[in-house]
């Protein structure tokens, strides 16, 4: 027991405080008292407060717990599939050779008649490159602009498809829509459509199938990404550059880099430069626009986008870029001159599918085209509508050269001349108007009438069953009475053609017009000898060929032969040439002779080359829908027409006028430099070769002068029989009354 009233304090606990110790044995003073007893009761409010925050906060970590428990070994189960899915993916990618091209469709490459290419279809592949084997500089552009961390990437790479989700939300598309965000290795997944091979079943065509493959949805992407990874697991990084640049498509039917380079450069992609490399990669952004075939201007300005990004990623000194910029690539010969592109379009259509718009094999055709030849055509036409034609004339023409052998040398089919277009020069089927007569004649010839026999232009009307009477009209409103077919043609007269095609016979004339080539529904009232009928211009052109060459039909063809890429021996030659005879070579020639009378002196004139022999014939149907003029020299013959896609009239043109403009324009140039020949033309027996040339110099049918007469009075009679003027002063009935004294004489009467 303690002791009490000893004055000592009691014993008790220490109390810890936060502040200093209070002392010992003093009691607190009376605020102290109630400074406790505040805190005690702020204290029993705070209690359910802290008790709930407790409570929530352990529930936190539970959730999290469980949560990050959950993810964890879900993440762990996703990549453990997604390895196995990218492992197996792996296994089943074949090698890199069988990948490098993987074309539905083959090629068709097609060379002018020196063997220089001048047009492609289809799918070009150049060959098979590796990425060591190309240019360095074609690498590191391809990298610079596609793919930046493409060497260390693992095929995808989540910092660019976070740059590319955020620059496409930012512009108000969806996150998948526009920047995608695709390494080279994905991009080239998409171009091996994931592993998936066309089939033609599936999809409609091959457009359709590239268009599935380039489908972008999450769950595409996310196939996308494993089938990069798959390819990275399997492949070295050269070995898919390597796809990648033998896939890629770039423009003008190119596929691959190796195709791109020698279709644009005419080069290998082993040797592009930098400006060349550039260019090259610029295309895979958008290969149609960028394409330089389509605009120089703007694969330029592309290509120095690329090389900018090549300067700033330390592939090019600031020496190679100013060099490269002020050297940019330009465009091969033959890929700048996109000329041809309407007798490439024919040459295809003319050989077997098959073989051409849809082969599956890479194809090289030969043709006759000479690109000197063309060029002259084209410059030809363009010149005379800028010139001679009113500024907005919807008209239009067409032009075809060939040999007299039915080889085309160069074929224009509109002003818009190109690949796909309408080709005037071989799909319109339009009247031929006079351009027809020389098949009247012809038949006449052939059946042993001579130039120098005469017909009647006098007013002429027929009953024609079931449509009445019908009254043809010479063109002037004129008639001229008994002329010689000479004149008749010369001047191409209606009457005498109509006339003469009664008097040999319709079925004779279209006999002679069909073994020419004038196929068809030739038409079978007297309307036939003012050329009803319709045909196309390359084949009114190679029936004029076969009076040239003597009276023997051709065939037009601009193919040669036709070889697989690789073989020495063809598999198809010439599809063209000369055919059988349809008149005699003797009335061929007479024919030539009269051909070029028209020329000299009758409705052709504006045709005339000096020192040059030409012949032809103009052409204008009724209302002058459609003009003709078709010639030919020695060596050449050349067809132009003219008119309106739906049939409008010409307003003052005739075959004579601006076609026979445009047949000179092109001669001009296609005989530019060549030594003039004689045509092989015949004048007609008896000496009725005898004229009066433009210089007024009595010539025969050579063309070189000829010995006068010594009598003025005989030299104009001469003159007036064969079409010239009459001489001044003298009547109509005095020159026909020479006429026909000289007829005797002539006819050996």
């Amino acid at each position: 027991m303690g002791r009490q009233g000893s004055g000592r304090p009691t014993l008790v606990a220490d109390r810890r405080y936060s502040g200093a110790a209070k002392p010992a044995g003093k009691a607190a003073s009376g605020p102290a008292r109630r400074s406790r007893r505040g805190r005690t009761a702020a204290s029993r409010r705070r209690g359910p407060i802290r008790w709930l925050l407790g409570l929530l906060s352990g529930l936190v970590r539970v959730v999290f717990g469980a949560a990050w428990a959950v993810a964890w070994r879900a993440g762990a189960v996703a990549a453990l599939l997604l390895g196995v899915a990218v492992a197996w993916q792996a296994a089943r990618l074949p090698s890199v050779t069988a990948l490098v091209d993987g074309r539905a469709r083959g090629s068709v490459t097609l060379l002018d008649r020196s063997g220089e290419p001048f047009a492609w279809r289809g799918d070009q592949f150049g060959g098979m490159v590796t990425a060591e084997e190309v240019s360095p500089h074609l690498v590191n552009a391809v990298v610079a602009t596609e793919d930046r961390r493409f060497w260390w990437h693992p095929g995808v790479d989540p910092q660019g498809v976070a740059s590319a989700v955020r620059i496409n939300l930012s512009e108000g598309r969806g996150p998948l829509s526009g920047n995608g965000g695709s390494t080279i290795t994905q991009q080239t997944a998409k171009l091996l459509c994931l592993g998936r091979p066309f089939d033609p079943d599936q999809w409609e065509d091959e457009a359709a199938y590239e268009a599935d493959c380039r489908r972008t949805t999450l769950t595409r992407k996310v196939q996308e990404a494993v089938y990069a990874m798959a390819m990275e697991l399997r492949y070295s990084k050269e070995e898919i550059l390597t796809i990648y640049l033998n896939r890629a498509y770039l423009g003008a039917g190119t596929r691959g880099f190796e195709a791109a380079a020698q279709r644009y450069f005419g080069v290998s992609a082993t040797d592009v430069t930098p400006a060349e490399a550039a260019m090259l990669a610029g295309l895979l952004k958008a290969p149609s626009t960028y394409a330089p075939t389509s605009s120089l201007e703007r694969a330029r300005d592309r290509a120095s986008v690329v090389l900018a990004l090549m300067e700033e990623q330390g592939f090019l000194d600031a020496a190679q870029m100013q060099e490269a910029r002020e050297h940019p690539a330009s465009l091969s010969g033959a890929a700048a001159n996109r000329s041809g592109g309407a007798f490439a379009d024919w040459v295809m259509d003319s050989g077997p599918e098959f073989f051409t718009r849809d082969t599956t094999e890479d194809v090289t055709i030969r043709t006759t085209l000479d690109r000197r030849i063309q060029r002259a055509a084209e410059e030809a036409l363009a010149s005379v509508f800028q010139n001679q034609v009113r500024a907005g004339s919807k008209a239009e023409a067409a032009i075809v050269v060939m040999s007299a052998d039915g080889a085309v040398r160069a074929m224009v089919g509109g002003r818009e001349d190109g690949a796909g277009r309408f080709n005037r020069a071989t799909m319109a089927l339009r009247q031929t108007g006079s351009s027809f007569k020389p098949f009247v004649y012809a038949a006449a010839l052939d059946l042993g009438m001579s130039p120098m026999d005469r017909v009647d232009d006098s007013p002429l009307c027929m009953a024609i069953t079931g449509s009445g009477t019908w009254c043809p009209d010479n063109y002037d409103r004129q008639f001229k009475g008994p002329i010689t077919l000479t004149q008749a043609m010369a001047e191409s007269r209606n009457i005498p053609a109509v006339q003469l095609s009664e008097l040999v016979g319709r079925e004779n004339v279209r006999n002679v017009a069909a073994g020419f080539g004038i196929q068809g529904d030739l038409a079978l009232g007297p309307a036939l000898a003012l050329g009803a009928s319709e045909s196309t211009l390359v084949r009114m052109t190679g029936a004029y060929a076969g009076i040239l060459n003597g009276g023997s039909a051709v065939t037009p063809y601009g193919l040669i032969d036709l070889t697989l890429q690789g073989e020495q021996e063809a598999l198809m030659g010439q599809g063209g040439g000369i055919r059988e005879r349809v008149i005699r070579e003797a009335a061929a020639r007479e024919l030539t002779w009269m051909m070029w009378r028209v020329v000299e002196d009758g409705t052709g004139q504006r045709a005339r080359i000096p020192g040059w022999q030409i012949a032809g014939k103009t052409g204008t149907t009724q209302a002058a829908r459609d003009a003709w003029f078709i010639g030919f020299s020695a060596d050449y013959v050349t067809g132009v027409w003219m008119g309106y896609d739906d049939n409008t009239p010409l307003k003052g043109v005739t075959g004579g006028g601006l076609p026979a403009d445009i047949w000179r324009e092109t001669m001009l140039r296609v005989l530019e430099g060549e030594a003039p020949r004689p045509l092989p033309m015949a004048p007609p027996a008896g000496g009725g070769g005898v004229f009066v040339d433009p210089n007024g110099l009595l010539a025969d049918g050579s063309g070189e002068p000829f010995r006068s007469t010594g009598d003025p009075a005989t030299d104009a009679a001469l003159a007036a029989a064969f079409g010239q003027p009459a001489p001044q002063g003298s009547s109509e009935a005095e020159k026909n009354a020479v006429l026909d004294t000289l007829m005797s004489i002539l006819s050996g009467e």
